[in-house]
């Protein structure tokens, strides 16, 4: 199986589902409303968790092996996303929420057989299941809340647990862990097709009925991967694995009982709110929590194997370095910056950006690049497999359908059919035995080197804030950079990683067309209405 379909699949619905939700978010008193210890102002619908899950789960069902392991986990998802959806609309309070956690941590753990029987700085001794299951079932209440509890930087939890995926995922593939590398990737994209609604400003939350999935499917994961499908991982690997959001609850646990507070009353003591509170802005304090994750789930790549003591020692001591300098500037009242003083680079910037042309050219150079590569490659690819042939014709009824209606050219099912022709053309490009001649892999890093700069300075010198770079493409940026280093292998099927770069160079450059376009009928969509009747007949013949 090619594991890009269910990533493609789980994209497309997430996007679908989650528009569609904030509609009715308001009749079912799914809204979050501001108070003192929030960051935003006005009311925001709370729904993206239901795309999150229904994105991730329905491909799973699709693709994944039956059996009480998956099953369990099919479980205590839904019983988590009930629960979770359920507080987004009453505000249920702490212990309701806990016995839908412990309802999911005991299924996978009783019925599901998941749990953890060796631990770190024990060497070769196991632990008996009588010790190790009640144990499991507090770590997956643990890192459920640890995932929530981050949630509360517009894409912060998200960001935060699709690194976490992305390294789980890996160190999966590299043992032949097929179906956790299948649950990572569905869960990678739900996530996806959520955070270009929770970018900053965010327009859609995720709430518990998201929040609670993630912590526990990335609990749920670790423990397999640690316990069956590699168990010579270091026992100490998961604290890599999950990284700041763990030490971050059990900081705010610390302080909030050392000030007296009660324990699971929400305050402002977790970092993504001290990082706020010493003067960086949105986007700057959710950088500075991707880079550390980031930090940690790299470590947890290249120290899989090393000793319990050195992978705690890392861990301890970034965090360690992280909340002392946090401390110490709490103490010494630093404030970043100075209001009111924008800087020589801020001023030179925005007089470079009054130029028009700057962004102008670039645009136009992207609408013809992209147009042309979808239609040269579709026109090339030869043979189409049939599951490939029959999706692209039924995208292409669904975008035809659509522009006839005389739907916006921002709609959301145009977005969906552009992504996914978008993904077939690149993946099917790179299974062409012809694809890998040395003249046109040349061609080809000049054509994405080309696009890529034309896009960029489009975005940086547009006069514009219809596209705006946010954390969310940092965290992309990441990603890219994760899977050119770690390219030792397919990850995404039969393609090699170079793919992944490729599609998400597409990617915005297809958002950016689209965000700037007020025209139905513009060469972008006809050029992917003509790329998927191509791939239908080349499959049909």
């Amino acid at each position: 199986m090619a594991l890009i379909l269910p990533f493609i699949a789980a994209l497309a619905i997430s996007m679908s589902v989650i528009p569609v939700m904030v509609r009715i978010a308001p009749r079912l008193g799914m809204l979050d409303a501001p108070d003192p210890r929030k960051v935003h102002a006005m009311p925001i619908p709370r729904v993206g968790g239901i795309g999150i899950v229904l994105g991730a789960l329905i491909p799973l069902a699709l693709w994944l092996p039956a059996g009480n392991t998956i099953a369990s986990y099919f479980v205590g998802s839904l019983v988590l996303l009930l629960f979770g959806v359920w507080d987004d609309i009453k505000e249920l309070g702490h212990y309701p929420k806990f016995i839908g956690q412990f309802l999911a941590a005991i299924t996978v753990v009783y019925y599901g057989n998941v749990y953890v029987s060796t631990l770190p700085f024990m060497g070769l001794h196991s632990v008996s299941p009588i010790l190790g299951k009640p144990f499991t079932v507090f770590a997956l209440v643990g890192v459920i809340n640890a995932i929530n509890h981050s949630d509360g930087l517009d894409g912060l939890a998200g960001g935060e647990s699709l690194l976490s995926f992305g390294c789980i995922g890996y160190l999966a593939y590299a043992a032949d862990g097929m179906s956790l590398v299948t649950i990572a990737v569905a869960t990678v994209g739900g996530v996806f097709g959520f955070l270009r609604f929770n970018s900053h400003p965010a327009r859609v939350f995720m709430g518990d009925g998201g929040s609670q999935f993630l912590g526990f499917t990335l609990g749920y994961l670790t423990v397999l991967l640690t316990q069956r499908v590699n168990s010579a991982l270091s026992p100490a690997i998961p604290a890599l694995i999950l990284g700041l959001p763990v030490m971050d609850i059990l900081a705010v646990l610390y302080l909030r009982a050392r000030h007296g507070q009660n324990l699971f009353r929400a305050s402002k003591n977790h970092v993504h709110h001290r990082l706020l509170m010493l003067g960086f802005d949105h986007y700057g304090a959710v950088v500075i929590i991707y880079s550390v994750q980031a930090f940690f789930v790299i470590s947890a790549v290249f120290m899989r194997y090393q000793s319990d003591v050195m992978i705690m020692a890392v861990y301890l001591g970034t965090c360690g370095f992280l909340f002392g300098s946090l401390t110490v500037a709490e103490k010494r009242g630093w404030q970043v910056g100075r209001p009111g003083r924008p800087g020589r680079l801020a001023d030179f910037l925005r007089k470079v950006r009054a130029h028009d042309y700057l962004s102008i050219v670039p645009t136009r150079l992207v609408a013809l690049l992209l147009p042309a590569y979808l239609l040269g490659l579709s026109a090339v690819i030869n043979p189409v497999p049939g599951d490939f042939a029959y999706a692209a014709l039924a995208l292409l009824a669904v975008l035809l359908i659509s522009l006839v209606l005389k739907q916006k050219p921002q709609a959301v099912q145009h977005r969906v059919v552009v992504y996914v022709a978008v993904a077939f053309v690149v993946y099917l490009a790179g299974d062409n035995p012809w694809a890998h001649l040395r003249i046109l892999e040349s061609l080809d890093v000049i054509y994405y080197l080309t696009i890529a700069v034309a896009l960029g300075l489009a975005i940086r010198y547009s006069s514009s804030d219809v596209f705006r770079l946010t954390p969310m493409d940092y965290l992309v940026a990441l990603g890219v950079l994760f899977v050119g280093a770690a390219n030792s292998g397919h990850l995404i099927g039969s393609a090699s990683p170079s793919t992944l770069i490729k599609i998400i160079i597409l990617f915005y450059s297809a958002e950016w067309l689209i965000s700037r376009t007020t025209r139905r009928w513009n060469s972008l969509f006809l050029s992917v209405m003509g790329a998927l009747l191509l791939l239908g007949l080349h499959g049909a013949v």
